[in-house]
């Protein structure tokens, strides 16, 4: 489910049996059909809560709309150290998929998973400018800080001042997390870029800073003044990482109806989270997420690598490579192609 298309599912279970014991339309049939218990009960760890929140505008199959933005956030409550690694605490996926507004249904998610309390407890909120994003500003008021999520400020700056004498300044103020030095630095910038498109998406970013005050300032400083001890806590930022799980299954040129998507990110939510999963004849089942080992993130790492390389390897030294194609030999490499 969190890898290939219902084809090549259904073409790795022939391989596995020997016959073609599963079609495709049948593999969706059960996504579709597969009930997910959401509701599993977290035990509170602390009065403080991440939420990283970002959109995955999926294309749409047989409708008026070519595509639609899904509303994801992931939720959790600080950072541990496995060796060398560092997970999320308490981690959760939420997928918005009623007629409720996303935050009242984010903070009811919650108040049931989590036991939040909306008069005690605290809420950092990070992601991009998006105005459903930034809607939790209001809705959580003096109970919520929301940061602008550095991986798209940071790949913006690059695209604008890549190549500026005041790069490294603007670069300097970002990682040190003064909002109001980088300010001073952009808006001296405005005018200095020699490129009109630029110059506007500049403009509007400083505007957009200045219409979140504190969206650039380090949360920790924000929860100091609370009272909230933030000895272990970490940089925000792993919105950009969630998209690319969910991404990765859901785009690379498919199109989906909206009860196939639906089912789909509920069944990826459920692995990801551990909950139970009826299937078409009632059976409750766990399906646990593998972690990848180190060996095999070796193995596909240089199998990205292999492409590019290979011409490279064969290139004018293989004899039979450089012969015309009419010939015989040609012909039966050809016919080998894929293989």
């Amino acid at each position: 489910m969190t890898g290939s298309s219902y084809r090549q599912a259904a073409q790795s279970l022939e391989k596995l049996v020997g016959y073609a014991c599963m079609s495709h339309e049948t593999i969706r049939q059960l996504i579709v059909e597969a009930e997910v218990v959401e509701h599993r009960e977290m035990e509170k760890k602390s009065r403080v809560f991440f939420i990283e929140a970002d959109g995955l505008y999926v294309k749409r199959q047989r409708s008026r709309i070519k595509g639609k933005e899904e509303k994801i956030v992931t939720i959790h409550q600080g950072w541990e150290k496995n060796g060398k690694r560092v997970s999320l605490v308490n981690r959760r996926y939420y997928v918005h998929q009623t007629n409720e507004p996303i935050w009242e249904a984010v903070e009811n998610f919650l108040i049931k998973e989590y036991g939040y309390d909306p008069l005690e407890d605290w809420v950092v909120i990070n992601g991009d400018g998006a105005p459903w994003i930034t809607a939790c500003r209001d809705y959580f008021g003096q109970r919520g800080c929301f940061q602008l999520d550095r991986f798209h400020v940071a790949r913006d700056i690059r695209q604008w001042f890549r190549h500026h004498p005041r790069y490294r300044a603007i670069r300097k103020a970002l990682a040190s997390q003064d909002e109001e030095g980088l300010l001073r630095e952009l808006t001296s910038a405005v005018g200095t870029l020699g490129d009109e498109e630029k110059e506007q998406q500049l403009q509007a970013f400083v505007r957009r800073i200045e219409e979140l005050p504190g969206c650039l300032r380090d949360y920790r400083i924000w929860l100091q003044e609370k009272g909230i001890e933030t000895t272990n806590m970490r940089a925000m930022g792993s919105a950009e990482g969630t998209m690319h799980v969910f991404a990765k299954r859901s785009k690379n040129g498919r199109s989906w109806r909206d009860a196939g998507i639906d089912a789909m990110l509920r069944a990826m939510v459920a692995i990801k989270d551990t909950l139970p999963i009826r299937t078409r004849r009632g059976v409750m089942c766990h399906v646990e997420e593998r972690e990848e080992t180190k060996r095999e993130t070796i193995v596909k790492k240089a199998m990205k690598r292999i492409p590019s390389r290979v011409k490279e390897v064969i290139r004018n030294n293989i004899p039979y490579f450089r012969q015309s194609s009419g010939t015989p030999i040609y012909e039966a490499l050809q016919a080998l192609k894929g293989f």
